[in-house]
């Protein structure tokens, strides 16, 4: 079994080189490994870039590949990252073997720490002597009888997606450029096919931040929305449209979780900017935790989970509640607030 699973792999490998590197981005050889090591470690490690090209792979694969350094740094990437039509990409699979178990996926984390969580959480420890690659793949075995496959699904402009911000964001701290946090709070699902777990990463940042100013005018963080990191490789763009705007001020869950005093605090603003969160009156946060919705820039082509027919009762779609709904099938923007 584990020959089986090895020769698959460097089979796999050795056919993703040449597209790889036909493909590849302009960068240089730390910049490409770093992000190899950002992925497996979780962050660039330290050292002669041969040998941390050749620990990565012992440790993903448990040999070194063949070719040159831009090979193999193509390859891995390819590996981990892109996939082919045939064959999905390891962060995909990796992406599914969390979902199954979890019904989350966990990004921000190394693929060591995921793949050692997943074995305990199925057999009680971590398979630590074994290559990453053949450990997963071993999981999805357990997880999955037929394996993980992925298809093309193309999601229409417009499409919601419900966002939690994961750390407090406050204008006395806040600097332009900062990244911020956010994951999706429902998985989106496309005719039962899964686009992106709960959990997946949405790409943000503080576009500009004004102090609080003479004459009682309030501090303002404008953030500027960009995309969503989906099990595939593709990025979804985002914004808070009129679609977003109307389901975050009719959604229960919203409100109740950033409090009554949301729409005070949050200035749902002009559509194709970069949204103001304007604090009134003093210099209050953000929590973490706190809701809001976002939707899809435009039509985007995506690689989609097809969920087998017995684990369709794991998906957790998003759901706006019946007063969402019917705002915005009356195309009504001036719904209660309760």
């Amino acid at each position: 079994m584990k020959r089986l699973v090895l020769f698959s792999l460097i089979a796999f490998l050795g056919s993703l080189t040449l597209l790889a590197a036909a493909g590849a981005e302009e960068e240089t050889p730390f910049q490409l490994l770093g992000r190899v090591e950002q992925v497996v470690y979780g962050g660039p490690q330290t050292g002669g870039l041969i040998v941390r090209l050749g620990t990565v792979e012992q440790d993903l694969f448990g040999r070194e590949l063949p070719g040159s350094i831009a090979e193999r740094q193509q390859a891995l990437l390819a590996y981990i990252e892109e996939g082919t039509q045939e064959q999905p990409s390891f962060l995909f699979k990796l992406g599914v073997a969390e979902w199954a178990v979890s019904q989350k996926t966990f990004p921000a984390r190394s693929a060591k720490e995921r793949i050692a969580d997943l074995e305990r959480l199925l057999e009680g420890q971590a398979g630590e002597d074994r290559p990453l690659a053949m450990r997963l793949e071993r999981l999805i075995g357990l997880l999955l009888a037929e394996g993980i496959a992925w298809e093309d699904r193309d999601l229409p402009p417009g499409t919601l997606v419900k966002v939690e911000l994961m750390e407090p964001l406050s204008p006395r701290t806040a600097e332009k450029g900062q990244s911020v946090a956010m994951a999706l709070r429902d998985d989106l699902v496309s005719d039962g096919r899964l686009v992106a777990p709960r959990g997946s990463i949405v790409v943000g940042h503080v576009a500009d931040v004004k102090p609080p100013r003479s004459f009682g005018r309030a501090a303002e963080v404008n953030l500027a929305f960009d995309h969503l990191l989906p099990l595939g490789p593709e990025k979804i763009g985002l914004f808070l449209g009129e679609r977003a705007k109307e389901a975050t001020k009719t959604d229960n869950e919203v409100l109740a979780a950033a409090g009554a005093s949301f729409l005070g605090l949050v200035v749902l603003g002009p559509v194709g900017l970069a949204t103001g969160f304007l604090v009134r009156g003093g210099e209050k946060d953000l929590a973490a935790g706190t809701l809001f919705y976002l939707e899809s820039t435009s039509e985007t082509t995506v690689k989609a989970f097809p969920v087998p027919m017995g684990l369709q009762g794991l998906l957790q779609p998003l759901s706006p509640d019946r007063e969402s709904l019917e705002v915005q099938e009356r195309g009504d923007g001036n719904a209660p607030l309760n």
